[in-house]
Formats: C-alpha cells, sequence, structure tokens
C-alpha cells in the first residue's frame, strides 16, 4: 500500500504523542518519547504506516534480528510483499538508494561490505589522524581569525566532507558540489516525503551519479591511492563490484560519512551551550572530550529513527507484527531509556556506561563509527583549546527534518 503524503499525513490523527512534522515536536521530542514508552514495547503509527519501537532493548535486539531487513526485495517482489512499487520518475534515486550497502542484504551487502571495510581498518583510520586534526585546527584557526562565525558551515561541514572526499580521491576543486546533492538525497529518508522533496532526489542523484561516473572512468585511466581506485582494482582481481555498485557505496560514504559528523557537532555544541556547567567541566578538563562525544552523540541523536522491513512474522510484549509490514525503530527514544541511562535527560559527560545505539548495530552497524569519533573529538579539542571562550552569537533555528536531526546553523562568536 502506498503510503500517505507528507501533507495528509501531518494532519491525520494517530491517537500517539508522536508527531514528526510538527516544529515543535521536532524541536524536542523526548518529552514525548517517554510518553510512547510509557504506552508499550510497540505502538502502530497510521499516519506513516509504520510499528514504532522506542525502548532500547528492542531497537537493539531488533537491530540484530535477521528476520528484519533493510530491503525486501532479495526475497520478494513488491507485489508479493503487499507493497506498491514506487513511481517510474523516482527510478534515478531508488537505482543508487538500492545498489548501496545500507540497502542491501547478503550476499550483496557482505560482498561489497568486506571490500569497503578496507579502508576503515583501525590502522587506516589511525593513520587519518594526523590530517584529521591538522584540518580541524586549520578551520578552528580561521574560524578565530573571523572572530566567530557560523559553526556549522565553518567547521562543521568542511571537515567531514574534506576528510571523505580525500578517501574517495574527489579533487578539492568539486568538494562544493558534495554537501548540496547530499542534503538533497537525503531529503528522502524523512518519513513520507513531499514529491518537492522527491524531484529534488532524482535531480540530485542524476547529477551524482554522473559525476561519479565520469570519476571511475578516469581513476580506470589513471589510478590513484584512493578507495575508488581499489574498488576498481578488487573488481579487476575478481571482487565483483558493478559500476552501480561503485557509484552508489561512493554516495553512501559521502552522504553517511559526513550527515551524521555535521549535524553531531552542531547538535553537541548547542547542548553544551544550554548546559553551561558542562561546557565548562569539559573546558576544565580536555580528557573528557572522548566521554563528551559518546554522551553528545546520545543526549541529542542525530539520527532520529531508523526503519527495517517484517521479512518474517515476529511479535513484540504479545504483539505479532506480519511479513510486509515496516518497523520504525526510534533511536532517539532508545538513547534515553531510563532502564539503560539513568537521569537520561541530564547532560553527564562522565557517563561512562554509554551503550547509545546511533552508530546503529548488527550486520548494517556505521562502518565509520570510528573515524567519526576521530572527527568529532578533533574538532571539539581544536575548539576547546583555539576558542576557550567561545560564546553563542545567536539562537540558532532547527531545521524541519524529524529523522535526520540537525540546526539550520551555529552563529558563534569568539571573546
Amino acid at each position: 500500500m502506498a503510503a500517505p503524503s507528507a501533507s495528509s499525513a501531518s494532519s491525520a490523527p494517530s491517537g500517539l504523542p508522536f508527531h514528526p512534522w510538527d516544529p515543535a515536536f521536532v524541536a524536542d521530542p523526548y518529552p514525548a518519547y517517554a510518553e510512547l514508552r510509557a504506552r508499550g514495547r510497540v505502538l502502530y503509527y497510521e499516519p506513516s504506516d509504520q510499528w514504532l519501537v522506542p525502548h532500547h532493548a528492542d531497537v537493539s535486539a531488533l537491530l540484530r534480528d535477521r528476520r528484519l531487513g533493510r530491503t525486501y526485495q532479495h526475497r520478494f517482489t513488491h507485489e508479493d510483499f503487499g507493497r506498491t512499487p514506487p513511481p517510474p520518475e523516482h527510478e534515478p534515486f531508488h537505482v543508487l538508494n538500492d545498489h548501496g550497502m545500507l540497502d542491501l542484504e547478503p550476499p550483496d551487502h557482505t560482498r561489497i561490505r568486506r571490500l569497503v571495510s578496507k579502508a576503515f581498518t583501525p590502522r587506516t583510520v589511525e593513520r587519518l589522524k594526523p590530517y584529521v586534526h591538522r584540518l580541524a585546527n586549520d578551520l578552528v584557526t580561521a574560524l578565530v581569525e573571523a572572530g566567530g562565525g557560523d559553526l556549522l558551515t565553518d567547521v562543521a561541514e568542511p571537515l567531514p566532507v574534506a576528510v571523505i572526499a580525500e578517501m574517495l580521491g574527489i579533487p578539492e576543486s568539486d568538494r562544493s558540489q558534495l554537501r548540496p546533492w547530499s542534503a538533497d538525497i537525503c531529503g528522502m529518508y524523512e518519513l513520507n516525503p513531499s514529491e518537492e522533496t522527491a524531484t529534488r532526489a532524482v535531480r540530485a542523484s542524476v547529477e551524482f551519479s554522473d559525476y561519479l561516473r565520469e570519476l571511475i572512468a578516469a581513476r580506470r585511466r589513471e589510478p590513484g591511492d584512493d578507495l575508488i581506485s581499489g574498488l576498481i582494482a578488487a573488481h579487476d582481481e575478481g571482487d565483483r563490484l558493478t559500476e552501480q555498485e561503485m557509484i552508489s557505496t561512493a554516495v553512501l560514504l559521502l552522504n553517511a560519512g559526513h550527515e551524521a559528523t555535521v549535524n553531531a557537532t552542531v547538535n553537541g555544541w548547542w547542548a553544551l551551550f544550554r548546559n553551561p556547567d558542562q561546557l565548562a567541566a569539559l573546558r576544565a578538563d580536555h580528557s573528557l572530550i572522548p566521554s563528551a562525544v559518546e554522551e553528545l552523540m546520545r543526549y541529542d541523536t542525530p539520527l532520529q529513527l531508523f526503519e527495517r522491513w517484517v521479512l518474517d512474522e515476529i511479535e513484540i510484549d504479545g504483539t505479532t507484527i506480519p511479513r510486509g509490514a515496516e518497523i520504525a525503530m526510534l533511536f532517539g527514544s532508545a538513547n534515553h531509556d531510563p532502564e539503560v541511562f539513568p537521569d537520561p535527560g541530564r547532560l553527564d559527560l562522565t557517563r561512562r556506561d554509554n551503550p547509545h545505539i546511533s552508530f546503529s548495530a548488527g550486520i548494517h552497524y556505521c562502518i565509520g563509527a570510528p573515524l567519526a569519533r576521530i572527527e568529532l573529538a578533533a574538532s571539539m579539542a581544536a575548539l576547546l583549546e583555539r576558542a576557550p571562550a567561545l560564546i553563542l552569537a545567536a539562537e540558532p533555528e532547527r531545521k524541519p527534518n524529524f529523522v535526520i536531526r540537525g540546526l539550520k546553523g551555529l552563529s558563534v562568536a569568539v571573546r
């Protein structure tokens, strides 16, 4: 069955304290999550035709449950699964999205992840540390010299975009296109995206794919020391990877490789400005940076919801979820579950037992999580060292998106 449009869904009553199209809810969904957890372990949400799962234990278990999948097309047709195929005009987005490993299941997922993981081994990521720290210091130095600016565009965005683009071998002159393409494509991950959002995503998918197709051709002619050249070499040596899989993998790495880091950075600093006692403790003791990164990822989760298809009937707390249904795991709610996190609404940078699920779990655990942690720690350290008196210059405005949670900007000044 086709999902309702965003406009009709936003006004449809659900009987649940869950309103992902309401700016007030998006601004602070955490009190509503507490109500959802009190209502039960699984709750049907008619406006998006999904089963909401708000508890940490259930989300953690379901992320590892092979009866669920990011796709169903490895086992069923749309018709067999009781789903309406996407409109033909959306095909460029779905071709791009559906060939990335995040939306594949074994054996295709296993094959592609095995190849990509070679670029994210602990040794490889550790070798990137000096580059990441140097770049973070340069960006923060420029911010300080300007007396302040927008933390989003001046530090949070350029750092992870440059790192993942460097890994893939995308020339510096082309990198300004990456963030707009990514933003337009990621709009499709919101609940019931509008037709306007789909049009932008399709256009970005075509342009991004065309660009990468040309880059892959160039790397075939002149290989470099980068991930795209490595994927081409692996293909030529017998590890089969189609050109579309290469393109989709590169787009996924670029999108996932910076989207969460960008939003975690600005969400995190906005949280610190709202909790001056914790910011003061961090400024006084930089050894808190590793635990601060984890706590800020938990406290205001950059990815609020993650979806799975029910491939084989499951039961949650006596409720049977049939094959063909879709489950929406509420990461933001799970990360505020008092059964796991004592006093979850309190920001505590010294929190040690912190099993947040901001990087997911199971076979789709974020392959770039170690790199993201390095980037977040590097930018935080640079700001603490070079801008110890950083202050908020203006109240930020939150993006209207619910699933991918972030700010439109974060204006700061250096005293």
